[in-house]
């Protein structure tokens, strides 16, 4: 299936519609009004994920699923700068989400073996997230551990190559990031970082560039 210009165009519209809409929804889950609430971030957010959602996708299933996913990326990555925090409430549907999207795409396509993939690719990640976290636990949430379920399913279902470099990319941009806010002395090292946008910054390159950065896995 190969969406057009038009159909990127509209599901870039509902994605960011459907955004709007769930923005009281999210300040609720927040408990603040925090000025990442109050700026309406959500919806450009997840336009630009719901245009992007229409490129990758190569089937309808994967479409819904992907634009599905785009905006509850977006609603967790507003929620996570502003309150340090990926609620279980959104979480947990893009885990339903996933899981049946997936599973619907595999029974019209035949695609079992990408459906086992990305069930084991999700395993594999929260197990990695499991381990730095009780590691680490000032660096790593149980949130991100939850969260990394669904980037791992989402990630595997496409490929190997989109996985690593998705999974990888993840830490690169969250050092980037706390480097430039330490060199600007807007943060320090003892500071915390929401780290749920950058496994969904991680995920967005991994998606886009894991075959090309990445051959030898695809």
């Amino acid at each position: 299936m190969t969406v057009g210009a038009l159909g990127v165009a509209l599901t870039a519209v509902a994605c960011g519609v459907a955004a709007l809409l769930l923005q009281p929804w999210a300040r609720s889950l927040a408990g603040t009004d925090s000025r990442w609430l109050r700026r309406r971030v959500t919806t450009p957010l997840a336009a630009v994920g719901g245009a992007g959602a229409a490129v990758l996708a190569s089937s309808r299933p994967e479409l819904v699923v992907f634009a599905l996913l785009a905006v509850g990326a977006a609603l967790l990555v507003v929620v996570d700068l502003a309150v340090l925090r990926l609620p279980d409430a959104v979480v947990a549907p893009m885990y339903l989400v996933l899981g049946v999207g997936l599973a619907s795409s595999a029974l019209l396509t035949g695609g079992w073996g990408d459906l086992a993939r990305a069930a084991l690719s999700a395993g594999l990640l929260v197990l990695v997230y499991l381990a730095l976290a009780l590691a680490a636990p000032s660096n790593l949430g149980l949130g991100d551990v939850k969260l990394s379920g669904v980037v791992g399913g989402f990630l595997g279902w496409l490929g190997w190559s989109e996985l690593v470099l998705g999974g990888l990319a993840a830490f690169a941009v969250s050092a980037v990031v706390a480097l430039v806010l330490l060199l600007l002395r807007r943060a320090t090292r003892d500071s915390a970082f929401p780290f749920g946008p950058c496994m969904v910054l991680g995920a967005v390159a991994g998606a886009a560039w894991g075959p090309v950065v990445l051959p030898a896995f695809a």
